[in-house]
């Protein structure tokens, strides 16, 4: 007897733990075949869950689906295989077979500072695929309970976890210090690999931020690349949710949870 699995429980721990894979099914069966329409599996680089009949059918829809895996990229394909000569199979019927393509972004939120504003922005990001960074070395601002997806960084030199930012790195600077905001900013910005930069606070407090990024050496298109404020424009509200929700809303609409290439960030 075939043992039956969930795919919907498999995607889901693949999504979880962030593992490429690839959703298989039967969309159509025609004639003898082994399986029936609507059946299912899924395939990640070394791995299978579920069957769709076995035999060199299956051998050939893993060898694509693993092509698929090989794009890196959210994908849909219509397969179609004759069971005849073709795949040395004797059911003699035609199977159509939908592959779909579930690739984890690559992209992360790296976020400086655990106040009332930050804890929001981890609110609003626990259900997303997302994967947070969540960096400051006040050990009483974490909550005791964080989302799968976050990782705590607690330490007395958040200025060390720039080193780790890239070009999927969307970064937010929210700490209780303006010091410290200004020193990871420029830090960043030397750096000069990351997808977004926002900075929280007035257009007041970004004029001081590139005065003195300016004595520093920093070029004015690295400042130009600075949001602040951020959030999306037509949000005003000061409330720590407003903001998080707002500066969400400005993320996904750069690219934060899209599968590709990091886009280049526009306020």
């Amino acid at each position: 007897m075939l043992q039956d699995f969930s795919w919907l429980a498999t995607l889901a721990d693949l999504s979880a733990q962030r593992v490429p894979c690839v959703l298989l099914t039967v969309m159509e069966a025609k004639g003898s075949t082994p399986r029936e329409a609507g059946t299912k599996m899924v395939v990640t680089a070394d791995r299978q869950f579920g069957t769709i009949g076995g035999g060199n059918l299956e051998f050939e829809a893993i060898a694509e689906a693993r092509a698929l895996l090989a794009q890196a990229q959210v994908a849909t394909k219509v397969k179609d295989y004759p069971l005849g000569p073709k795949l040395a199979q004797c059911c003699g019927g035609a199977v159509s077979v939908l592959l779909e393509s579930f690739v984890p972004t690559g992209k992360k939120l790296y976020l400086f500072g655990a106040g009332h504003v930050g804890r929001e922005v981890v609110a609003v990001f626990s259900a997303l695929p997302v994967d947070i960074i969540w960096i400051d070395s006040r050990e009483a601002e974490f909550p005791a309970a964080l989302p799968p997806a976050c990782v705590k960084k607690l330490t007395a030199a958040p200025l060390g976890e720039v080193a780790e930012i890239d070009e999927n790195a969307y970064v937010l600077v929210m700490t209780h210090n303006h010091d410290l905001d200004y020193d990871i900013v420029r830090s960043v910005m030397q750096r000069g690999r990351y997808a977004y930069l926002g900075l929280i606070g007035s257009a007041t407090k970004r004029a001081r931020f590139e005065k003195r990024l300016a004595v520093d050496g920093i070029a004015l298109s690295d400042m130009a690349r600075l949001v602040c404020p951020i959030g999306v424009h037509s949000v005003t509200g000061k409330h720590p949710r407003e903001i998080a929700i707002a500066v969400a809303a400005q993320l996904l609409a750069l690219g934060l949870t899209r599968t590709g290439a990091a886009e280049a960030a526009a306020p």
